[in-house]
């Protein structure tokens, strides 16, 4: 769809140094060399400019600390669980919108932190409609539907959400980048279980539908026009253009029935400052046990909070 992830090579980096600079000197008089030539290669390979933007999902267990002991060894088991089923939930629910990833791929693109992690997406779209339907999957859970046993020992858990937008590359096997840089301070500034995204998050939604407000009228005629699925997405499967989100006539009835955004403080990162907005979503959806088709169940859910408290 978009860029792919820039992967950079730790050998290619290594040869770079090995010609245009020296690992050890022990000079008795300490001369500071010119770096130009080695700036310039270094330039010329990593090509910053070429490194596309992804979308992160920062995903942190609110107030895990005030678990048990007991409980605590039990948590990574039921997130877990909980994100197996959520991938689930959007490979079926939105077969458009994630035609190009896999259970494999998302699971790839998870960083864990043990309490939550970072989830690499191609844009915020995929975001927030992964983070819509964690949030769900985590009430199902929360209102004793699914584990209920488990959930009696537990007790509820809840989440704090933050997407951001930016710079995401690979080394190592790992990821690095803006996006997840960013994710992550606005997650440590956040005291509340809230979703929050940045500006850059903002404005791609004011670019592709006028704004985050829009979620609650747009169909899918209104996504499959955005630049980055039309230009790259098939559209001539009929039996993929159906979501449980974005109907083709769009309905306050179900789907996200209430979409609120509010610009709540500015944070900084580094030598950037970041503008953070509040988003709250409210979103209908019907449930259906996949073991038994007959058993189901509406239900309204909400992503994030109103609580517009500073940053």
């Amino acid at each position: 769809m978009s860029k792919p992830i820039k992967t950079l090579n730790n050998s290619k980096i290594q040869d770079i140094l090995n010609e245009n600079d020296k690992r050890v000197v022990f000079d008795k008089t300490i001369v500071i060399p010119d770096e130009k030539d080695l700036l310039e290669k270094l330039k010329e390979y990593i090509k910053y400019d070429d490194i596309g933007n992804k979308s992160v999902l920062g995903i942190d267990i609110f107030q895990y600390s005030s678990f048990g002991k007991y409980e605590q060894t039990l948590l990574p088991f039921v997130f877990k669980t909980l994100f197996e089923t959520t991938i689930k939930q959007c490979l079926a629910n939105h077969q458009f919108i994630f035609q190009k990833s896999s259970a494999e791929s998302i699971e790839k693109n998870f960083i864990s932190t043990g309490d939550g992690g970072f989830l690499i997406f191609d844009t915020p779209l995929h975001a927030l409609l992964f983070a819509s339907n964690l949030a769900v999957t985590l009430r199902i859970y929360n209102s004793f539907h699914f584990y209920p046993r488990l959930r009696k020992i537990i007790g509820p858990i809840n989440l704090r959400y933050a997407i951001t937008y930016d710079k995401i590359y690979s080394f190592e096997n790992n990821y690095f980048g803006r996006a997840i840089i960013n994710n992550a301070r606005i997650l440590i500034k956040d005291n509340l279980n809230r979703c929050l995204i940045d500006e850059n998050v903002h404005s791609w939604f004011m670019r592709n539908i006028d704004g985050l407000e829009n979620l609650q009228i747009i169909n899918m005629m209104d996504i499959i026009n955005i630049y980055e699925f039309k230009k790259h997405y098939d559209t001539c499967q009929k039996d993929i253009l159906k979501d449980e989100v974005f109907e083709s006539e769009p309905s306050r009835r179900y789907g996200i029935i209430n979409s609120d955004i509010l610009q709540i403080g500015k944070i900084q990162s580094k030598e950037t400052e970041l503008i953070i907005y509040n988003l709250h979503l409210q979103v209908t959806l019907n449930l259906y046990n996949d073991e038994d088709r007959t058993q189901t169940r509406t239900i309204t859910v909400s992503l994030g909070n109103l609580n517009t408290a500073g940053i």
